[in-house]
């Protein structure tokens, strides 16, 4: 595994770390979902771990989808320009922001990377 691959998955654990602790203090009528779209970063992660190119487009599909959502959700947006509660702002900007944008730098180079190791290969 190479060295953006472990950063990547890095990146991965820390969004289901923070994830964990996001869960509790949103809204309990999506709980199901919060849920359902942590597994998919655990998910994410165990697969980037074993075999990346299977991985590279769900996390750049689930990061603008998590980008997004938190950009057109107006209490999002409340939370975070007011920063009440402040623990909330702090979930919502490191996860919802922060990490997303991580993960899509380094799943860029990581995808670069095995993309120009794959054209070797094939040269070779």
């Amino acid at each position: 595994m190479s060295k953006i691959q472990k950063y990547l998955v890095g990146v991965l654990v820390s969004i289901c770390i923070i994830g964990a602790f996001g869960i509790p203090l949103g809204d309990p009528k999506f709980l199901i979902q919060a849920i359902m779209l942590e597994s998919s970063f655990i998910a994410l992660a165990i697969v980037s771990l074993k075999n990346f190119r299977y991985a590279y487009i769900p996390n750049f599909i689930i990061a603008c989808i998590v980008i997004t959502g938190n950009t057109i959700s107006p209490k999002h947006l409340e939370i975070m320009s007011t920063l009440h509660p402040f623990y909330n702002a702090i979930v919502l900007i490191i996860g919802g922001y922060v990490l997303q944008g991580l993960l899509l730098v380094t799943n860029t180079m990581t995808f670069w990377q095995h993309r120009k190791a794959k054209i070797e290969k094939q040269s070779d």
